[in-house]
């Protein structure tokens, strides 16, 4: 761990440099860049410094503990903090090397949120619509912008599929724990016997894509208008604003409708292929990188049920956690930061444990 963060705290100490230079201070860019950068590493640095001081008092209170001078009481005193001292230590390494374990890369990026009704008919696409606006409720909460950028209703309503854009620091590193299979027990509206059913929906949570990680040939894409239409095949706007692209090397295939214009239409869905095909990238990079490596929380396997929500009970079970909540209503109501934090921090474990040399024991 020592090498590493001398290394860091030589960074550290270019980055602080280059933010005195001139040459810096005259180009916005490279110095918006250059103090990101400085702030990303702050946190540990800061962390580091602490470490110091605290093993500098711990060497303080050994000191007066070893000499034969020292009187009893001064001594009692000495050896309280000592182990106040050694706690702080431990849990300071703790947070040295959890910061000192790479970052994903996109954490800081907004994402785009796909729901896909699964099993379970009308009730699925019903519960897909209270997880869309669950979502949308803890997006306001975060101060985030929530877009609605394409849905498919069902026939009674609810969402055959619904992707949303939701813009903000850090969106995808809270939310990539989303993805996965969603599973609902409940009776339903339409349920006369008053029988629990189950349901599943897919929730699949995208890092956004810029135009610079995927650039989109023109030649490569079919660009089709079509008219707008509701539940039932009603015909909601005559005119062909609403817009088709296919991606003709993979075969994918987009589609937006929900805005009046043609061209709004074409921007919404050309940034959920340019994600798609980001994830695409990023998840045979992967496989690439590591095709046996450990599958951890916020992967985003998609065939793997990764939460329950019991209405009965009024219980969500994360099976990744294996924890139950008793929140239910307030969790689908926004309140999800308890449950995500614990996805966080589980994760950060998982990572930590990952990144420890072979043989090097739990701390």
């Amino acid at each position: 761990m020592i090498p590493k963060l001398e290394s860091v705290e030589e960074k550290y100490r270019r980055l602080v440099r280059a933010l005195s230079d001139p040459a810096v201070i005259a180009d916005p860019k490279k110095f918006r860049d250059i103090s990101k950068e400085r702030a990303d590493i702050e946190p540990l640095i800061r962390k580091n410094e602490e470490l110091k001081r605290v093993r500098a008092d711990i060497a303080g209170s050994r000191d007066i503990l070893a000499d034969p001078h020292t009187d009893s009481d001064l001594k009692a005193l000495a050896s309280a903090e000592l182990r106040h001292l050694q706690d702080r230590e431990a849990a300071l390494s703790r947070d040295i090397r959890v910061l000192l374990v790479p970052k994903d890369p996109l954490d800081e990026r907004s994402v785009l949120l796909e729901l896909r009704a699964g099993a379970g008919g009308d009730e699925s696409s019903l519960f897909a619509q209270d997880l869309f606006r669950m979502y949308a409720r803890y997006a306001e909460q975060k101060g985030w912008s929530f877009e609605v950028l394409d849905t498919s209703l069902s026939p009674i309503g609810g969402f055959k599929e619904a992707i949303a854009g939701i813009r903000g620091a850090g969106a995808y590193s809270r939310l990539k724990f989303e993805s996965g299979v969603h599973r609902v027990q409940r009776v339903p509206k339409t349920e006369a016997g008053g029988r629990i059913h189950t349901s599943t929906v897919t929730v699949a949570v995208l890092p956004e894509a810029d135009e610079v990680d995927v650039k989109l040939d023109p030649k490569d894409l079919k660009v089709e208008a079509f008219g707008s239409s509701g539940p039932g095949g009603q015909n909601v706007n005559r005119n062909y604003t609403a817009i088709r692209i296919t991606h003709k090397p993979s075969g994918m295939v987009v589609s937006c409708q929900d805005e009046k214009s043609q061209h709004r239409n074409k921007e919404k869905a050309l940034r959920v292929l340019r994600s798609r095909l980001l994830e695409i990238a990023r998840t045979e990079q992967q496989q690439r990188i590591a095709h046996d490596r450990r599958t951890q929380v916020g992967t985003g396997e998609r065939s793997e049920k990764i939460r329950t929500y019991n209405f009965p009970q009024s219980r969500i079970t994360d099976h990744r956690l294996d924890e139950n909540f008793h929140n239910l209503a307030a969790v689908l109501d926004g309140d999800l930061e308890t449950i995500l934090e614990k996805l966080f921090q589980h994760d950060q474990a998982s990572r930590l444990k990952d990144a420890r040399p072979s043989g090097e024991p739990d701390r």
